[in-house]
């Protein structure tokens, strides 16, 4: 069975956010991603060679699609076309699950790079942070790259996208954390179990509307410190390093 003209364009059509709002749904590709989404997500459409159908048959979908690899390679937004194409749709948000009251959370500031996010997306995933809030400006979770990006992580990481002046402002006792060339050097200052970690565009960094709500100022120097380093650190890779040492330190 061939993978129809009008299955490859809706897939195609998901490229963009406004197809992605109307449908409700999004793309995943690759066996590891596709398989670990399937344990969670109820799925629209799968699209996969005879042979992954062949010894997948416990794959649940509305619909699945034996096609061949030129149909795939059609449907993929990958160089190198996978094996299996997935539409998901997209979960319904947990609203238990935002409460930063006794948990540390993610707050996104316009990043703007399909692979940071689904980078940080995972990296939160790894480090044992279930939360994260978006600005609106923050590049869409379900964009394909993201989705890749994530490796599966987006399955088990609540995301939301909102007003975040007005989340950290209200954010009462809790401690609001931000990287600033002027912050304290992450290694020495005091880091909490629960709170907010803001990290900041890629171009700009922490906006002056969300900075003055900073409570808590942090540093990551460069080693050693008396030596000419590159200028900044790639924002997934600054998030990473920020994580793994509040999780060091709380783990003692």
């Amino acid at each position: 069975m061939a993978l129809s003209k009008n299955k490859i364009k809706y897939i195609q059509s998901l490229k963009d956010k406004k197809h992605r709002l109307q449908q409700g749904t999004f793309v995943a590709e690759g066996q590891k991603l596709v398989f670990d989404l399937l344990s969670s997500c109820r799925c629209q459409l799968i699209a996969a060679l005879p042979e992954v159908l062949a010894i997948h048959p416990e794959i649940k979908a509305d619909e699945k699609v034996e096609c061949s690899e030129s149909d795939l390679k059609k449907a993929s937004f990958l160089k190198t076309p996978p094996q299996i194409i997935g539409v998901f749709y997209q979960p319904a948000l947990d609203e238990s699950a935002f409460t930063a009251d006794d948990k540390l959370s993610l707050v996104l500031d316009g990043i703007q790079d399909p692979g940071n996010m689904g980078t940080i997306v995972r990296t939160a995933d790894w480090f044992g942070i279930e939360t994260l809030y978006c600005s609106p400006d923050t590049v869409d979770i379900y964009t394909p790259k993201t989705v890749q990006a994530t490796m599966g992580a987006i399955a088990r990481v609540n995301i939301r996208y909102t007003d975040i002046a007005e989340l950290v402002k209200n954010a009462s006792q809790l401690p609001v954390y931000g990287t600033f060339l002027e912050g304290d050097n992450i290694y020495d200052a005091p880091l909490s179990s629960k709170g907010f970690i803001v990290m900041g565009s890629e171009g700009g960094g922490i906006r002056p509307e969300i900075e003055k709500y900073i409570t808590r100022k942090l540093f990551i120097p460069n080693y050693p410190p008396d030596k000419p380093t590159s200028e900044s650190l790639n924002v997934a890779v600054a998030t990473a390093i920020i994580c793994s040492e509040f999780r060091r330190r709380l783990a003692r």
